[in-house]
């Protein structure tokens, strides 16, 4: 009873942050205003620690929408994680989670962005570890790992920057895109970001870290670790524009969107589904940025963050119900068993294929049509459209085994709407899910874009949406992709399941070999010939050195006379030698 207070008590708190957070971002977009809020921490001497926080229209709003997918995702806990001895804990690391978000989100500091950086990747890697089996901290370890490579570009990028005496990088971006040596910081930052949003290729981590619990799933996957690297670069968008650096990583994200929608199309594993959708649609914000149309990029985080939040909350609630099996092979007919629960999933799939009308209908559209006006080539075209089909292809293929197929699983069983807590927390979604994509264009364009297209471009996004729906349907109903037929096509889809053998090339290749490396030249190196004939050779000479002055100063009379004996012989010796 004290615990469902507490998620209560919280649940309010958080949405009244959010709420407030809505509404003075709408008032600093309207006013056009920025604050930047400097506290000095401590002074010595000449020098001062200021901690800097920055209130603009940006990040108020990514803000208020974190928290508000944070207070449903608190809500939903309390019934999904009821049976969980340790939920208290629970609830303290999704807390730090968010507020690691928030401190990241709120600096124009490079070192306070750090706080908030590293603060995600540890209590990310204390999160995906929560059930404490093998393949979680597997899992933790590559999540961990994979973004401590980001890390280390981050701090060379801080170090890079004391070129300019600050590290208020928003002061100085204009400066820096006119400055050749400075698009170093540009780099490292791009590589960084590419780490956290799970860009190729650094992208096995993201379905891997599906091992922490859903409602971890549907915080990370929405508004807070995988967008963190969007978010950076929507900051620091004016030093890419144009740039070399902008070329790759528009032609890194075009693929990792490829990929990602490619392998969707094969999985089998619910979960795994939808955090292959959050990779293609993070390959969509960070194209559109490469492009330079930071506001798109940002308003389709804000649309992408409300749909899919919900999306995994539907799937959580499925998993609850069919006793944590994921596979969707024993999933069916779920509009007879789950009628609220399937409308919910079914609403955040199509905003997710840009549905008119739906929230991501606002931003996909408006992303397609802007890269039809940019100046790219055919085969980045070629690519954005071709996993915009991909997109709606394995939306109608989840959609098909969900809904169309016959329950496989138990024709006994107990699968049903009757949470009514997690409903609760899908309808606060399912509702800006609906609204959330016409209300967020009108208050971020305070015009309607109009893109003067020819009737063939203008009615190819249709065209291509409804050929990978098509295309999706016909293959699931077809059973290309069931086990019967699978066999005959078994390499392609095996590698377009693992992702194009990025997992083992990560797991094997960029943490088992140099960690395995750096242990043997640990062993053989430092602690063994350097070891022996460095540090542990001279400790032993002056072992045997004490121990031969210790016999002396012992005063033992045998010894004295046996020198004397020896000194007299040489002296002796010498006489003779000198008589002769």
């Amino acid at each position: 009873m004290e615990f469902i207070s507490i998620c209560f008590l919280f649940f309010i708190y958080l949405v009244i942050l959010s709420i407030s957070s809505f509404f003075l971002g709408i008032y600093f977009l309207m006013n056009d205003f920025t604050i930047f809020f400097e506290w000095e921490v401590f002074s010595i001497n000449s020098s001062m620690v200021f901690m800097v926080l920055i209130f603009d229209w940006i990040s108020l709003l990514f803000m208020s929408f974190v928290l508000f997918i944070s207070s449903l995702v608190i809500y939903y806990s309390k019934d999904y994680m009821s049976e969980d001895p340790f939920i208290n804990r629970f609830i303290l690391l999704v807390l730090l989670f968010v507020l690691s978000m928030m401190m990241l989100i709120l600096s124009p500091n490079l070192i306070s962005i750090l706080l908030g950086w590293d603060g995600l990747g540890l209590v990310s890697y204390c999160l995906v570890i929560y059930y404490q089996n093998v393949k979680s901290f597997n899992a933790g370890m590559l999540t961990a790992l994979s973004n401590r490579l980001g890390d280390v570009a981050f701090l060379m990028a801080i170090a890079w920057m004391l070129n300019y005496g600050s590290w208020n990088f928003l002061f100085y971006l204009e400066f820096m895109k006119n400055d050749l040596e400075m698009q170093v910081i540009c780099i490292l930052i791009i590589f960084a970001a590419m780490t956290k949003s799970a860009q190729i290729p650094f992208s096995s981590w993201l379905p891997a870290a599906m091992a922490a619990p859903t409602p971890v799933s549907a915080l990370v996957h929405s508004s807070t670790l995988v967008t963190a690297g969007v978010y950076l670069l929507i900051r620091f968008n004016y030093l890419f524009l144009e740039t070399f650096a902008s070329k790759i990583l528009l032609t890194i994200a075009c693929l990792t969107m490829f990929m990602a929608g490619l392998g969707a199309n094969f999985e089998f594993d619910l979960k795994k589904i939808i955090a292959l959708s959050t990779l293609s649609q993070l390959g969509l914000m960070m194209s559109i940025l490469a492009l330079g149309a930071y506001k798109l990029a940002f308003f389709h985080l804000l649309t992408h963050a409300l749909f899919k939040a919900l999306l995994f909350m539907c799937a959580g609630a499925i998993i609850h119900n069919m006793k944590n099996s994921q596979d969707i092979r024993d999933m069916g007919m779920f509009s007879v068993y789950m009628p609220f629960t399937v409308s919910c999933l079914n609403v955040a799939n199509l905003a997710l294929c840009g549905f008119p009308f739906l929230a991501g209908f606002y931003s996909k559209d408006l992303i397609l049509e802007f890269v039809m006006v940019s100046y790219v080539n055919n085969f980045i075209f070629f690519l954005f459209f071709f996993s915009t089909g991909l997109t709606v292809s394995y939306s109608l293929r989840l959609f098909y085994y969900l809904f169309i197929l016959n329950m496989n699983q138990s024709s006994f069983n107990s699968v049903s709407d009757l949470s009514l807590t997690m409903s609760k927390s899908m309808l606060g979604l399912l509702i800006f899910a609906i609204i959330g994509g016409s209300m967020l264009n009108w208050l971020i364009f305070p015009f309607s874009f109009m893109i003067c297209l020819t009737s063939l471009f203008k009615s190819l996004i249709t065209v291509v949406c409804l050929l990978g729906g098509v295309i999706g349907y016909i293959c699931s109903n077809l059973t290309f992709f069931s086990i019967n037929k699978s066999m005959n096509y078994y390499l392609f889809s095996f590698f377009s399941c693992s992702m194009w053998f990025m997992p083992p090339i990560s797991t094997m290749g960029v943490i088992y070999y140099p960690l395995n490396l750096g242990f043997k030249l640990f062993k053989f190196i430092d602690q063994g010939w350097t070891e022996f004939f460095g540090v542990q050779q001279i400790f032993s000479y002056f072992v045997k050195i004490s121990n031969f002055f210790q016999l002396i100063q012992f005063n033992n009379l045998k010894i004295h006379m046996t020198l004397f004996c020896f000194w007299l012989l040489s002296l002796m010796m010498i006489l003779l030698l000198l008589s002769i």
